[in-house]
């Protein structure tokens, strides 16, 4: 995900944070291993029981239950190995040593499993908020807009506390419908800012501008003072990344027009055979217009019956155990053409979910909509979200 509002590289204190807690789940094992050197020279006249009891103790600390007993069992693994190399065995040390082992072994994974616990539920926590924040921002759009039957559809993905800078947006104006996906970079909450700043420009941009890629350029220009204003109240926010996103009007006549900056290509699903419109000339994304010639509007057949999803690269770059993408265009058209665009949204979803095993590493966004020959029924009241 793409993201104009980013903390610094890994070289700053962050990246010294990572090395140094890397370094102390290091710790552990370098201490087995010097107790093991100590117990296998002359110099094993040196008393190792505290140092490898200390091992599972240290390790609890950084590594989780998981790692706490794999560092007790090398430590066991070691406890043992010295006592029959210097023919230990039948003497009250040995047996102590055991025991402490033992007990540190114990308190170090009733602490971990409280401390990750801990850590789980707090992540939770941060999680939810965000979530509800983007939930705040992402409306599901309505069943009907003008000649479309609409659906929407967002997953979060399960990583950590941080949801992902995802959006999309359809509304009807004077000029036809006007929907807008995109993908910011980054995750948390300051991805979520940046997308309610982008979706914000595009829900009043819409209704004034005849022009799609003046549309596109308030939405640019919106992230751009964004980035300026955030700068301004905190030094470390730095504008090094940058969002895709596609602008797609559906006029009174039986076409698409489309402006793309960087985002995956639609796909119009013309008598059971998925397409995707992509652009003749590719055009930067939002905060990288320096890079490549502006986006130009482009015009596509939509014809009643058809089917056109916007979607966020989540969907495409999801993979199986055998790390194979999605295949979206083949999904799309083994669904039956009678679904509604929010029963097609949940088919759909659940392929992706039987795809990844439901472990989804990106966030999803989806927009369907179907072209109505104006005889289509209404829809019905819910949809997908």
């Amino acid at each position: 995900m793409k993201s104009l509002l980013r903390s610094p590289p890994s070289t700053g204190a962050g990246g010294h944070g990572r090395v140094l807690f890397a370094l102390m789940q290091c710790v552990p094992f370098l201490i087995a291993l010097a107790v093991l050197v100590i117990e296998l020279t002359p110099a094993h006249f040196i008393y190792t029981g505290p140092f490898l009891t200390a091992v599972p103790a240290l390790a609890a600390v950084t590594m989780g239950p998981r790692g706490t007993a794999a560092a007790a069992l090398l430590a066991l693994a070691i406890s043992v190995t010295t006592a029959t190399y210097n023919q230990a065995w039948g003497t009250l040390q040995v047996y102590t040593n055991f025991l402490a082992l033992a007990l540190v072994t114990a308190a170090g994974l009733v602490t971990s499993r409280a401390v990750q616990a801990r850590r789980q539920r707090e992540l939770d926590q941060v999680r939810r908020i965000a979530v509800a924040a983007q939930d705040v921002v992402l409306r599901p759009v309505p069943p009907r807009l003008g000649p479309l039957l609409a659906g929407s559809l967002s997953l979060a993905a399960g990583t950590g506390a941080q949801v992902g800078g995802d959006l999309y947006e359809a509304v009807q104006t004077r000029y036809g419908v006007r929907m807008i996906v995109g993908d910011v970079r980054g995750k948390g909450l300051s991805a979520v800012r940046a997308v309610a700043v982008a979706v914000g420009a595009f829900r009043e941009a819409v209704h004034y501008e005849n022009d799609l890629v003046e549309v596109m350029n308030h939405c640019s220009a919106a992230l751009r003072r964004a980035v300026a204003a955030s700068a301004a109240h905190d030094s470390d926010i730095l504008l090094e990344g940058f969002t895709t996103a596609l602008i797609a009007q559906v006029p009174d006549e039986s076409v698409v027009q489309l402006v793309n900056r960087g985002h995956p290509p639609p796909l119009l699903l013309h008598r059971g055979r998925a397409t995707a419109l992509m652009p003749s000339t590719p055009s930067p994304p939002l905060g990288l217009e320096d890079l490549g010639p502006p986006a130009e509007p482009e015009t596509y057949p939509f014809l009643p019956g058809d089917r056109l999803l916007l979607y966020t690269d989540g969907v495409i770059e999801a993979r199986n155990r055998g790390n194979e993408f999605f295949a979206l265009p083949e999904t799309m058209e083994g669904i039956h053409d009678s679904t509604t665009p929010p029963e097609f949204l949940e088919q759909l979803h659940l392929r992706l979910t039987r795809h990844t095993g439901g472990d989804l590493t990106d966030d999803v966004a989806m927009i369907l909509v179907d072209r109505l020959d104006g005889t289509a029924p209404e829809p019905p009241a819910g949809h997908a979200r």
